[in-house]
């Protein structure tokens, strides 16, 4: 016989985790079910988290491991969803191995992966002297060279904004800019150039980058990049739920929709953190897994009167 639970959370990030803590606290009976490799666990700490700013990811997701534990109707579990079916009273969740539970609600906290562009070298210092936020990595990178991967008016946006941490800043087109006039005088007023040469590779030492190669065999001295990068689902489940995505962004192509509650367009489905937020960040994906977590209590507990 299959088990029973209030929530299944899938995914033991920021989200997941903030969502637990909630749910256990209102004593919701609560399965998180966590398969690791949280994207940011190559980052060397997290940047801009109130409490834990400059801790190392890991750290946070072990803390978060043992509060939620703390409270008896929680349980972690390491491992993967295999399957999430929808039935008349909740869902029927299948994991990695024949477990199988039933359960009255599901947060899809299954974050994202990260899209980079096709730039030899870029994932060897991705999460550090590589990185796609300059709230997390800009302090970090302060007052050296940095380029800007990017084309058109993201290119414009994030050099831009870059170049508060930075008064070295060129934008790395790598390839034709595609920037409009209005744009090319923003970058020129900051005094940001633009370097069409197309990107062969980047290198570096000790996890450091510091060199940007180009195509005819030039090189830059760079000590930071800042990339644009794309947001895909890294899990398939959403999909397989028929969840609903909002409008392809500049940073995500699959985000999924929700409304005010964090519910997505299936019932009894929610969804927080990378999947769902517009900016990737974990302060972000805490609190909109708290959100989730509040809303979720609520949506139980209303049912059952």
């Amino acid at each position: 016989m299959s088990e029973r639970w209030d929530c299944v959370v899938i995914g033991g990030g920021a989200a997941g985790l903030s969502a637990a803590l909630v749910l256990g606290r209102a004593r919701m009976r609560t399965l998180v079910v966590d398969a690791g490799a949280q994207s940011n666990l190559t980052a060397h700490g997290i940047g801009g988290l109130l409490g834990f700013d400059g801790v190392p990811p890991a750290q946070l997701y072990a803390r978060g491991r043992d509060e939620v534990t703390r409270y008896p109707s929680v349980e972690v579990l390491d491992g993967e969803v295999a399957s999430v079916t929808a039935h008349e009273g909740g869902f029927t969740v299948g994991l990695a191995g024949g477990r199988a539970v039933e359960v009255r609600r599901v947060l899809l906290a299954t974050g994202m992966r990260y899209e980079l562009p096709s730039v030899t070298g870029l994932d060897e210092f991705w999460g550090g002297s590589v990185f796609h936020c300059p709230f997390c990595h800009g302090w970090e990178m302060r007052e050296q060279p940095l380029g800007v991967i990017a084309q058109g008016e993201r290119a414009v946006h994030m050099a831009t904004l870059l170049s508060q941490w930075s008064d070295d800043v060129v934008v790395l087109s790598n390839g034709p800019a595609e920037v409009s006039p209005a744009g090319l005088e923003q970058l020129t007023a900051r005094g940001i150039a633009v370097d069409e040469r197309p990107v062969s590779r980047v290198s570096g030492a000790d996890g450091q980058l510091d060199t940007v190669v180009f195509a005819d065999g030039t090189t830059l001295s760079r000590r930071g990049l800042l990339v644009a990068s794309t947001l895909l689902q890294r899990s398939g489940l959403a999909r397989a739920l028929g969840v609903a995505f909002a409008p392809p962004g500049p940073l995500s192509e699959e985000a999924i929709a929700v409304d005010a509650m964090w519910q997505t367009s299936v019932p009894g489905v929610f969804a927080a953190g990378d999947v769902s937020v517009p900016m990737p960040q974990v302060a972000a994906a805490v609190a909109s897994g708290s959100a989730a977590g509040a809303a979720i209590v609520r949506s139980v507990t209303e049912e059952d009167v």
